[in-house]
């Protein structure tokens, strides 16, 4: 017999749902405002070697971001600013964010002065396989990007703060303004400063992520404190730490992949950074989302020592995730080709980029279904301030990155990297998936049943898209644009309304609640189903 849930359980997973759209919302605005990027960045400058540059010039401050604010956002900031709101109230909370943000303004501007002092052997060291010239203009734009670390920063620490008072409207739009200040610049500085104009476009952009904040700090009090004493600040380091080190290993990690696709082709860089925009933008959606929208209840949840509340929540999370990055995955995996020609083979992009980008978003997807239930497992363990488990995963997860990469690098190139890539998320995922079995029980038969019904629903979903698919080429070509269109939207929207039916022919009840969340009112009781 099913028995419906306690009401404040499902005011709670609306609550979630709510949350995780409003993030969901804003990483829709930033994926399409990406993708309009991505778009213009191939249109203006096809797959050159600049490009290629850029892509490693950009990745330098969001390496430093991950470095020193984007681990320590959900693994310390959040759940350390959340536990002193619960206990101690909001003026000890602006106190601890005074602290926070004034320290790291101090060591982000030391850090962008050191990037313009050492550009030359960091381009060295992370575009060996590049040309002297193209080393340069790496140098360059390694320089014009540096004061980016500083915006960047500075905006995470706001982001943690306003995640921990759940006010995600502002944060959640941020990589969007993001975006959009390098749609802005690149175009208009293109005839000028050729694909430099994208680095200065990533300064803008920065700066607009920062500003856009702003806002939803009109009531907290901030007063500039270097006071290292603090016992929360204590705390923060002490959680950070263990993620410190993890991301080390995991920036090495990156620099190493830069080195190897530098030396594969100076296009592969650029194939690879088209690639993974597309399989970032389920990724953002669903993990993401769910994730940044869930870890402040498994906070608090955490804190008041409810360990049924917190596995069902995770729980939820978990669900919610599988019913939605499950046939996202398979759609894009059935659709890479045409997908990627529609939105890149223009202008200096060609029908050869095309191929080669197809081919890396295909071995890119064997991960990303790992790669987004590790996110709230991860959080999960972030909520309860055990950081140190995640990092030391994550270390093994780099081993069996380097382990595959060097393996397949001779025979498969760019692709053997990119394979890598996946198995790393995928042995990540699984370690994760058996310590949190251990620790919380969260493969229980709910989320079984879930699992199984929404990939017979996405199975048969994918098998309706590659009829489709087929059907379209046999009848219109792919020559044009309007051909394009039509062989990703016909077989998309035939295979959307195969899943959605099915899932609900099925009784997902994640599907309702996804539902509800979009008529605005809490799901029924009587569809809940057993834990």
């Amino acid at each position: 017999m099913a028995e419906p849930s306690p009401p404040s359980t499902r005011t709670e997973a609306f609550g979630l749902a709510q949350a995780a759209g409003l993030v969901a919302a804003g990483n829709v605005a930033s994926r399409v405002l990406g993708l309009f990027r991505e778009q213009m960045i191939a249109f203006l400058f096809g797959a050159s070697g600049l490009v290629s540059a850029y892509g490693i010039a950009a990745k330098v401050p969001k390496m430093i971001y991950e470095l020193l604010i984007g681990g320590m956002l959900s693994a310390a900031l959040v759940p350390v600013f959340s536990q002193v709101q619960e206990q101690e109230g909001k003026s000890a909370l602006w106190a601890v964010f005074s602290r926070v943000v004034s320290l790291a303004a101090v060591l982000l501007a030391l850090l962008v002065v050191g990037l313009e002092i050492l550009a030359a052997p960091l381009a060295r060291l992370l575009g060996g396989g590049f040309e002297p010239e193209l080393q340069a203009a790496l140098a360059r734009m390694i320089r014009l990007i540096a004061p980016a670390v500083l915006l960047l920063g500075l905006s995470g620490v706001v982001t943690g703060l306003l995640y921990a008072l759940k006010r995600f409207t502002y944060p959640a739009f941020g990589a969007a303004v993001f975006n959009l200040g390098i749609l802005i610049a690149a175009p208009l500085l293109a005839g000028r400063f050729d694909a430099f104009s994208l680095a200065i476009g990533v300064l803008v952009g920065s700066l607009f992520q920062l500003l856009l904040q702003t806002p939803d700090l009109r009531d907290v009090r901030f007063s500039f404190r270097l006071d290292l004493t603090h016992p929360a600040l204590r705390r923060i380091l002490v959680l950070y730490l263990p993620i410190a080190a993890g991301l080390v290993i995991s920036n090495i990690q990156v620099a190493i992949d830069q080195r190897l696709a530098s030396s594969t082709g100076e296009s592969s860089i650029a194939w690879m950074d088209r690639a993974t925009t597309l399989v970032q933008l389920p990724h953002g959606l669903v993990a993401v989302a769910i994730s940044l929208a869930v870890l402040p209840t498994l906070s608090r949840l955490s804190a008041v020592g409810d360990r049924e509340g917190f596995r069902q929540m995770l729980g939820l999370g978990l669900r919610l995730v599988w019913v939605l990055i499950v046939p996202a995955t398979l759609a894009l995996l059935v659709l890479a080709e045409p997908t990627v020609a529609l939105l890149f083979q223009h202008g200096r992009f060609t029908a050869n980029d095309t191929f080669w980008t197809a081919w890396a978003l295909r071995l890119y997807l064997v991960g990303l279904v790992f790669a987004a239930i590790d996110w709230p497992l991860n959080y999960a363990f972030y909520a309860r301030q055990n950081t140190l488990t995640p990092a030391l995963v994550g270390v093994l997860s780099v081993g069996v990155y380097l382990a595959v990469a060097l393996a397949l690098l001779r025979p498969w190139g760019m692709l053997g990297l990119v394979l890598a890539d996946s198995a790393k998320h995928c042995s990540h995922a699984l370690t994760m998936l058996a310590l949190s079995q251990r620790q919380s029980r969260v493969l229980d038969r709910r989320l079984g049943v879930t699992a199984v019904k929404a990939t017979l629903a996405a199975g048969v979903m994918a098998g309706v898209m590659a009829g489709a698919l087929a059907l379209c080429r046999s009848w219109l070509g792919s020559s044009g644009l309007g051909e394009r269109l039509i062989q990703v939207a016909a077989p998309g929207g035939l295979g959307l309304l195969a899943y959605l039916g099915l899932a609900v022919l099925l009784r997902v009840d994640e599907i309702e609640l996804l539902g509800a969340l979009l008529r605005r009112r809490p799901p029924s009781p009587s569809r809940e189903s057993t834990r």
